[in-house]
């Protein structure tokens, strides 16, 4: 990320440790101005400043480059110590001293962590001062460094608070697109199966019956499809299943009238049920009702076709158990874990319906109760348990 003048002068005036650094070189040295100066190539820019000569330079003012010591550090990458220019063989005829007016000066180089020069931490004073006695340049070494650590945690912490940002005005968008994607695909689609819904209660003759009857069917199937991306796009994009927590009274009729649909949906199939009394669970029911079809669904899938599907549901030590049995060839133990994925399904020769969303919704569905599901496997038969605990649920 290329980083402004104004970013960095925004980068040091937030580290809190610079105006008490520059007031100690102050008061250690006796020089009465002291700064921190981004230096580029081609400007000097002040980033801090301790002024208690009246010298008039403000955080953001810049100085001629050129008319600068800086410059030479620029290029030198070594610091510049004088304890008196009249008597510096060196610099008693430079003309940086007589355009300031300083007698004593003492600068170091400022290196970002990756090794770049960022500037320096300069002091003069108009009076001479011992600036040479090794301590004063090892402590303003040291500040340095400090300084580039600071420098390096702020910019750390700049570029955490934009991504954090970019997060949020991410997830922003997720949740219009889901909205969209709800309005603009269900909306049709429930146009689509009232419709046909409506033209099979009137006089039809057999061929459009069974075209219409076919239509219904798609359209059904479409709108559970949808409605399987909608629930992936909000657990995995947005802010999880949303859920509407109740106490349901009625939770033991809306699992029988699941129950009750799958077998008509598959009147070749044994479903058994052995369901309540479950009275007064705190859950959605709405949900639990998906997640107990996602699962009876999944089993008359994968399950031995002459077999049957058990179902049970029941309140145990104050927790709700449901599970659903059904009859096959046990799930590897090493597959297990890969149950819940999305889109994830095992190796099969036979084109299987549906996007592989089930079981993951099924789960994001227990995540968002505050529940867990487990799966058992052996010869015997594969068993999928849900169990909500007692107490507050997490929604």
């Amino acid at each position: 990320m290329t980083r402004s003048i104004a970013d960095d002068i925004s980068a040091i005036g937030r580290i809190s440790a610079v105006p008490a650094m520059l007031q100690v070189i102050c008061e250690t040295t006796g020089l009465r101005f002291a700064a921190v100066a981004r230096v580029t190539g081609n400007s000097w820019t002040a980033c801090a400043v301790f002024d208690q000569l009246g010298f008039g330079l403000k955080v953001g003012g810049e100085l001629d480059l050129t008319s600068t010591l800086c410059h030479e550090i620029h290029a030198s990458h070594q610091p510049i110590v004088i304890d008196h220019v009249s008597e510096d063989t060196r610099y008693c005829d430079h003309h940086t001293p007589r355009i300031y007016g300083f007698q004593s000066y003492i600068s170091v180089p400022v290196f970002r962590k990756d090794g770049s020069f960022f500037g320096t931490i300069c002091a003069l004073d108009p009076l001479p001062a011992p600036l040479s006695e090794p301590k004063v340049p090892a402590m303003l070494i040291s500040f340095a460094k400090l300084l580039a650590m600071q420098l390096e945690a702020e910019e750390g912490f700049e570029r955490t608070e934009a991504a954090l940002l970019d997060a949020r005005q991410t997830a922003e968008l997720r949740e219009q697109f889901i909205a969209v994607l709800g309005h603009d695909l269900r909306n049709p689609l429930f146009g689509i199966t009232s419709g046909a819904e409506y033209l099979l209660r009137r006089p039809l003759d057999a061929t459009v019956a069974k075209i219409v009857d076919g239509m219904l069917s798609s359209g059904r199937r479409a709108l559970r499809l949808v409605d399987d991306v909608l629930d992936f796009a909000r657990g995995r994009l947005g802010h999880g299943i949303p859920l509407d927590i109740r106490d349901c009274h009625n939770l033991e009729d809306a699992l029988q009238q699941v129950v009750s649909e799958l077998r008509s949906a598959h009147p070749g199939r044994t479903i058994l049920s052995t369901i309540g009394p479950v009275d007064g669970i705190r859950c959605d029911g709405d949900r639990i009702a998906q997640l107990l079809s996602n699962l009876v669904a999944n089993a008359l899938a994968h399950g031995a076709a002459d077999g049957t599907v058990e179902v049970a549901a029941r309140q145990r030590d104050g927790a709700f158990v449901l599970s659903v049995t059904n009859q096959g060839r046990p799930i590897p133990a090493d597959v297990i874990p890969r149950l819940f994925q999305p889109y994830w399904r095992p190796a099969s020769d036979t084109p299987q319906d549906g996007l592989g969303l089930g079981l993951y919704i099924t789960g994001e569905i227990a995540r968002s109760h505050g529940g867990r599901m487990e799966v058992a496997s052996s010869p015997d038969g594969t068993t999928f348990t849900f169990t909500l605990p007692p107490g507050p649920t997490l929604s």
